[in-house]
């Protein structure tokens, strides 16, 4: 049978429900933090296997237009909402990347870079966090924004960036308010700039923090 989860009854297999995959999870989840403290009140969700799953096959494997494939993407944006890139993994590939093209390229044309080069290049990943999440802006390029976050669209909003653009509505509310009252025409008009963008950075962070349960299918009924 296709199904990830499944179990003997009698002579035949059978798919388990969605509530009996939870307990299970729930269950191993309470076994492990017996010698694990960090898993202690954590759940997870079946779907949650899939997002490991991305991960573990794009840090470790194919690129990422390729695990989109096998994940059934239509978008490697969705891929990328799924996969958690850890700083480690980066420098890992990109230094393989680097050796591999070095043993096929004449000897003068790479070089190892030095260790002040690469500090620099991991550094470059720090810097480009933000209050609002992950700056994608390239390596050894400048904020072409003047860091006003909001309206840049390389900005890749984290988890937590809802929460943090509800204060910064309330805030450009109350400044509007006091703009009209002054009649500051262009301090209006710039707000409402901010708010358009606003508005598109929080349903952008929506769509890909939205957890979507699958579920799973159940069986049919005997014909019998």
């Amino acid at each position: 049978m296709p199904f990830l989860f499944q179990r003997k009854i009698g002579a035949s297999q059978r798919a388990m429900n969605s509530q009996t995959i939870w307990r299970v999870l729930d269950r191993i989840c309470r076994s492990a933090a017996e010698t694990r403290p960090e898993f202690a009140g954590l759940a997870f969700t079946p779907h949650d296997l899939r997002r490991i799953f991305a991960t573990d096959l794009i840090n470790n494997g194919p690129p990422i237009h390729i695990g989109a494939a096998v994940l059934g993407h239509l978008s490697t944006q969705a891929t990328r909402g799924y996969v958690a890139i850890f700083d480690e993994d980066l420098s890992r590939h990109y230094q393989a990347y680097l050796e591999r093209r070095g043993a096929v390229r004449a000897r003068d044309e790479y070089r190892p870079p030095t260790d002040r080069e690469w500090t620099e290049f991991e550094e470059h990943f720090d810097k480009r966090k933000a209050e609002l999440g992950t700056c994608a802006r390239p390596y050894a390029t400048p904020c072409a924004h003047e860091h006003a976050c909001i309206r840049c669209p390389v900005l890749q909003g984290s988890p937590k960036m809802p929460a943090r653009l509800d204060e910064i509505q309330e805030d450009l509310i109350s400044r509007r308010q006091r703009a009209e009252a002054e009649r500051w025409h262009g301090e209006i008009e710039g707000i409402d700039l901010t708010m358009s963008f606003l508005r598109d950075k929080r349903a952008h962070t929506q769509r890909l923090t939205r957890r979507v349960h699958l579920g799973l299918p159940g069986l049919r009924p005997s014909s019998a």
